[in-house]
């Protein structure tokens, strides 16, 4: 299979990513609770919509609908049996999606978490979760994707499970994890650790980065951290569209499309290469982020002080690597209007 990604990597400038999956179903009537990967059969014109959007938005490459694709979270919903259908499905929308755009639009097949605890603090071993992943990570390809995309991963043991299934598939691939916890993934590791992590792997991502997280701030920090460990592979960076308020009875991102248009210049300037959004990132804010990517001139990597004068404050002090000489003041600086 062509590898479309490092192909797009090799020519452009900077990648512009999807946003959010969940978000924007939401919107479309997907309930909470519900699995968004039996749409891919059942709603399947919702789902090619929601492709379509980032697409029309401008972005250069979209994940599939297919986060929760593991027997084990599909087992949530009496799905563990359709892993190849849903997953299958997922791509294939995709494929055809992107196959109409007229331009090269690179299809990610998404694989998260288990949502299960690794051993040895788990009961989930690595040939298990290999084993899920790979049984992922093979509809994926036949439903046409052309990398594979990890994301939202907290502990070590499951990037590696993952990577070594991506292996097993022959697909090229590409990883981050979500640094929620001051800096830090949920199981503690830091920017450095998985800078670091990615190179000790047998068949390393094609690139790889953060996303989720706690805001759009924060993500760019943890960019920075990446970069300050000399890494020559591409990374990514997808912050979520603000901080979530709870506002009349549902969840509302704060990230205006314009704060998103800056965050995503601030983010090449910073480092990365692959650019989008995560939660609470809708087509109107990718348009801006295109539109950013396209006619802001690179600067030179922004200061942490730069960040938080543009896109608001830290949500906490460190950025869990262990310096904590970060001025407090950075944490409490308003954003500007």
């Amino acid at each position: 299979m062509t590898n479309a990604l490092s192909k797009l990597l090799d020519t452009a400038d900077s990648i512009l990513a999807d946003g959010a999956t969940g978000t924007n179903l939401f919107n479309m009537g997907l309930q909470s609770g519900d699995a968004p990967e039996l749409w891919n059969v059942d709603a399947p014109d919702k789902i090619r919509s929601l492709y379509k959007g980032s697409v029309d938005a401008g972005s250069d490459l979209f994940l599939t609908n297919t986060f929760g694709g593991t027997s084990a979270r599909l087992k949530l919903h009496d799905a563990q049996n359709r892993v190849a259908e849903l997953n299958r499905a997922g791509a294939e929308l995709g494929r055809d999606i992107a196959d109409k755009a007229g331009r090269p639009v690179v299809v990610a097949g998404s694989v998260g978490p288990t949502g299960e605890i690794m051993q040895p603090v788990g009961s989930l071993s690595h040939a298990e979760a290999v084993e899920m992943f790979h049984e992922q990570a093979e509809a994926l390809k036949d439903g046409g994707v052309d990398v594979l995309w990890v994301e939202t991963i907290s502990a070590p043991e499951e990037f590696r499970a993952a990577a070594e299934a991506f292996a097993l598939a022959d697909m090229p691939w590409c990883g981050t994890m979500s640094f929620d916890t001051a800096g830090r993934t949920m199981m503690g590791v830091t920017s450095a650790d998985l800078a670091l992590l990615v190179e000790t792997l047998p068949n390393p991502p094609i690139a790889f980065g953060a996303n989720c997280g706690t805001g759009a701030s924060d993500i760019l920090r943890t960019v920075l951290g990446f970069a300050a460990q000399g890494t020559e592979r591409p990374l990514i960076s997808k912050g979520n569209a603000g901080i979530p308020k709870y506002v009349d009875g549902h969840i509302h991102y704060d990230g205006t499309p314009e704060l998103m248009g800056q965050y995503a210049a601030m983010a090449r300037d910073s480092g990365a290469k692959i650019i989008g959004g995560c939660c609470g990132t809708m087509p109107a804010h990718l348009e801006k982020m295109r539109e950013a990517l396209d006619s802001v001139p690179r600067a030179d990597r922004p200061t942490l002080d730069q960040i938080t004068d543009a896109l608001g404050p830290f949500s906490s002090a460190s950025d869990g690597t262990g310096d904590d000489a970060t001025p407090e003041r950075r944490t409490r600086r308003r954003r500007r209007a």
